[in-house]
């Protein structure tokens, strides 16, 4: 699925309409241009779980964590990780076993530690300053309408 964002509010309101599909141990992995969007579109997830506080990007941290909503939101940077192997020392497997939203930027550098269910996002520049092009593939996309809100009780994944 292709989507097109003309500005940085256009994103989060895809991830906020992204992350009511989702339940508990997704996993949501990016790909895309340094400064594409990927915070943005995270911050919209965090959004639309309820999450009050601030989302930045957790380069220096490797991780940030998020709770206060609906689900907690654990967000990843793996753009520092050499490695699958690396991602096993930060207790990766721990945060799978909460019950949370894993958001991952910079995916391609753990691609092998990635299941088959891994829904991905790739975020690219557009032919204008802020146009982004997004496309979303992985499970639970078939038939998904990102601008018809849908019930609580039509989340999947």
């Amino acid at each position: 699925m292709e989507r097109y964002s003309a500005s940085e509010q256009d994103t989060e309101a895809l991830g906020r309409a992204l992350v009511q599909r989702l339940q508990p141990g997704a996993v949501v992995a990016f790909t895309g241009d340094l400064g594409a969007g990927k915070t943005a579109f995270v911050r919209g997830m965090a959004q639309g779980l309820g999450i009050p506080q601030r989302v930045t990007s957790p380069t220096f941290t490797i991780v940030n964590e998020y709770e206060g909503g609906r689900l907690p939101l654990f967000h990843f940077d793996m753009y520092r990780l050499r490695d699958a192997d690396d991602l096993f020392d930060i207790g990766w497997e721990d945060f799978l076993r909460r019950g949370g939203i894993c958001a991952v930027e910079w995916s391609e550098n753990i691609r092998d530690a990635l299941d088959e269910d891994t829904l991905w996002v790739d975020i690219r520049r557009g032919m204008t300053d802020g146009q982004r092009i997004i496309t979303l593939h992985g499970p639970g996309l078939d038939g998904w309408d990102p601008d018809k809100p849908e019930p609580p009780e039509g989340r999947t994944t």
